[in-house]
């Protein structure tokens, strides 16, 4: 079966100085989720804003679902089939959850205004916050943002998903709400792509982990094999610092 997501080669730099991604090669199935670890500035959130063109890159290859991403109108065609979810939530302040998740549908799937409604419920009901649907993003917690936003994202029926260290500014008792979220949707069978520091979402939930730093994917296997029996010292001297907390 053809990847859903290929990446071929893929150099990055940032200023002409910084060599963010090193000719990284990455293939995900479909209904695969991947969850990528490593320290700050390994280039995990850069290879991941890459998948949707968020960030240019200046060699390689990268093809989703059979898109390859050389030209303005293939990246829009990908963006339309990708949900992204960020550190930051990224809610439109001035609207409630409801508008939040009826917008893009209008504008870009283009469904009537009770259709995008009846999506939106449904997702809210999805993501445990049902009664929040009057509620603006202020009135609402970093938890609950949060979940607003991953079901925002859902509500383009994407095909991939992918998260963006999205526990990293939450309260330590809101970032397990988010998680089971996160698992529900990979026990569905959503293909996902996920940089997190949550070692245990990455044991429940990943098919595969990718350990990278400096720019380069240093490791990559079955959770188990990871976290258990790495290879490479430096996956070693990482997941010892990491497992400790």
């Amino acid at each position: 079966m053809e990847p859903i997501i290929h990446i071929e080669d893929v150099h990055k730099h940032f200023k002409g100085e910084v060599h963010a991604l090193r000719g990284v090669s990455l293939d995900v199935k479909q209904g695969e989720v991947v969850v990528i670890v490593g320290p700050s500035g390994s280039g995990k959130s850069t290879l991941l804003r890459c998948i949707n063109r968020l960030e240019e890159y200046d060699s390689g290859k990268i093809v989703v679902d059979d898109i390859p991403l050389d030209n303005a109108e293939n990246i829009n065609a990908v963006r339309r089939e990708v949900g992204m979810v960020f550190q930051s939530f990224n809610l439109f302040s001035h609207l409630t959850a409801l508008e939040n998740l009826t917008l893009a549908q209008r504008v870009v799937r283009k469904r009537s205004p009770e259709e995008a409604a009846q999506v939106a419920i449904k997702l809210l009901e999805k993501v445990g916050i049902p009664d929040k649907v009057d509620s603006y993003p202020a009135q609402l917690s970093g938890g609950q943002q949060q979940r607003v936003a991953i079901a925002r994202a859902l509500a383009m029926n994407p095909k991939i998903m992918l998260f963006d260290e999205p526990t990293s500014a939450l309260d330590p008792e809101m970032i397990k709400e988010v998680l089971d979220v996160m698992l529900a949707l990979a026990q569905e069978g959503m293909t996902m792509v996920v940089v997190s520091h949550e070692m245990g979402f990455s044991r429940a939930a990943a098919n595969r982990v990718i350990f990278m730093d400096e720019g380069v994917i240093v490791e990559e296997g079955k959770p188990e094999q990871i976290f258990s029996t790495p290879t490479r010292e430096r996956t070693k001297l990482f997941l010892s610092k990491v497992l400790q907390h």
